[in-house]
């Protein structure tokens, strides 16, 4: 048996599970918010890793991730400990925005303070409160506003937990990312605790096929880590290895038409796309600047010059990645990994 866990003032002892509400910042009507904390604490002791979702508050793809992770008919077994919070920035969540109400992006105010801003203050809330009880870390989120992502992770894979945690959760691809001054996986890690990015999707919008691969990934991670002793299921799919990425910008403000599609291999010189004034008077076509995959787009047909447009990751050797999408969605069967009903 492992000892109990104490978050926020509430103790959870081995074999129980908990929703605690860590408290924040009051709304100006002096309605409380909270920050909803779910432990489920197993009996064994183990690993204890914590699942966050919506630092960014228009990134929903991760909350039903989690939803659907709880809903596991496994998960009551596992070793050690999982910690999942579903909507990390509520004020964003509830306004719809990417940001907290001060404008201020939480993915960049780590550490934080307890005497700083709104974004500061709940930096340093998850980190004292959440992040001092775990081992490893996967954070969820998606693509920016209009633009969506390929399901892809990130990490400093030259950590070698970080890239074992990354291998096992099979997404067709890895990148190798640098941390990010004021970022969690920045603060995570100065913990020396490995930590996992997790991009796929879109903002406010679920996709199935990001929620399916992020479910089994997370699971994966778990399995690998020794907390489900299951075995993880294996990749049939091919994971691309990419040692940086690149945006490219579009040349004149117009409209973009004719654009590649994501999970497309390109190579250095291959036309992405055709920017164009409503008049087609001035049309000015997009190239790759270098040979890789396609990991983002913007969706939004309306842009102004040196707006990101495509997001091609630069990938280690020669895979033929022409094919990923349709090779790594029939990788997941339904059966495995949709919520059980009952």
């Amino acid at each position: 048996m492992q000892d109990p866990i104490t978050i926020g003032g509430v103790t959870i002892k081995p074999g129980k599970r908990a929703t605690i509400d860590l408290p924040m910042a009051k709304l100006y009507t002096h309605t409380e918010m909270t920050l909803g904390v779910h432990v489920i604490h197993g009996r064994r002791p183990g690993p204890r890793l914590v699942v966050t979702s919506t630092l960014h508050g228009d990134e929903i793809n991760g909350v039903e991730i989690i939803r659907r992770l709880l809903k596991r008919r496994n998960i009551d077994r596992l070793r050690g400990t999982l910690i999942v919070i579903p909507v990390v920035n509520s004020f964003g969540f509830i306004h719809r925005s990417r940001y907290l109400p001060d404008r201020r992006d939480l993915n960049r105010s780590f550490p934080g303070s307890v005497k700083g801003s709104l974004a500061s203050r709940l930096a340093d809330l998850l980190l004292k409160e959440v992040y001092n009880h775990c081992t490893h870390a996967i954070d969820l989120h998606t693509g920016a506003n209009h633009r969506f992502n390929l399901p892809q992770v990130r990490g400093c894979l030259d950590d070698r937990p970080t890239a074992e945690m990354a291998e096992a959760f099979s997404a067709p691809v890895m990148i190798d990312s640098h941390l990010r001054d004021g970022s969690l996986r920045q603060a995570v890690a100065d913990l020396g605790i490995p930590i996992l990015l997790y991009e796929a999707g879109e903002a406010f919008r679920f996709d199935e096929l990001s929620i399916r691969t992020g479910l089994r990934g997370v699971v994966n991670v778990m399995r690998s880590i020794g907390m489900l002793t299951s075995r993880r299921t294996a990749a049939s799919h091919p994971i691309f290895k990419a040692a940086t990425s690149k945006w490219v910008r579009a040349p004149i403000s117009g409209m973009l038409i004719k654009s590649a599609a994501v999970g497309r291999h390109v190579d250095k010189g291959d036309i992405l796309g055709v920017v164009s004034d409503p008049f087609g008077e001035m049309e000015n076509t997009v190239r790759s600047p270098v040979t890789g995959l396609i990991v983002g787009r913007l969706q939004l047909p309306l842009v102004y010059q040196g707006d990101a447009l495509f997001h091609v990751a630069i990938l280690e050797g020669d895979p033929d990645a022409e094919l990923v999408i349709s090779e790594f969605a029939s990788d997941l069967g339904q059966d495995d990994f949709w919520p059980q009903l009952k």
